[in-house]
């Protein structure tokens, strides 16, 4: 009996796993076949803001990814918009640049609840997507955009460096951001 148990437990916990490290449905609907390349959550001061996941296409050549944020805490669209514009220019984006694009930003960023998630997902046409809770809500051409955008987590300069090196795992950085395999 106790063998019997043992193996249910095994089997139960395999699943169990599988099916966490599965990519979300809608991410896998925009990078099809997404590999889960790291993962890790951003603190501050102790509090828990967000986990967040990068996600790439199959190959490492591949110039599609995903980085997928749920969030832990309440925060206003605009008040994401504002971090954003700030985090941009500290990894060296222009003042102006940043400002014009976290207006765009702060246009459509919806307010987040502990739970909730945004993503965004870069495509190979150039073009970030972005998705509250799986569903499209914007989309901003160009790849200094998301080279910008991307960069506030996986650029060098970054301000979390120990969320970046977790995010990268043991693999490199998307071909967009410069790192080749």
């Amino acid at each position: 009996m106790k063998r019997w148990i043992c193996i249910f437990t095994i089997y139960f916990l395999s699943i169990s796993l599988s099916i966490a490290a599965a990519e979300p449905s809608y991410i896998a609907a925009e990078i099809s076949p997404a590999t889960l390349q790291g993962s890790g959550k951003l603190t501050f001061f102790g509090f828990h803001i967000y986990d967040a996941a990068l996600y790439r296409g199959s190959k490492n050549a591949s110039s599609e990814f995903a980085l997928d944020l749920r969030y832990q805490k309440s925060l206003s669209g605009t008040a994401i918009a504002n971090r954003t514009i700030d985090e941009m220019k500290k990894i060296g984006v222009p003042e102006t640049q940043a400002n014009a694009w976290g207006k765009e930003l702060a246009g459509f960023l919806p307010n987040v609840e502990p739970g909730q998630n945004l993503t965004a997902v870069y495509s190979a046409k150039q073009v970030t997507t972005f998705m509250y809770e799986g569903k499209r809500i914007a989309q901003i051409s160009g790849a200094d955009f998301a080279k910008a955008f991307f960069g506030i987590w996986l650029d060098q300069k970054t301000s979390v460096p120990k969320l970046r090196e977790q995010l990268l795992g043991q693999g490199c950085l998307p071909p967009l951001l410069g790192e080749s395999c």
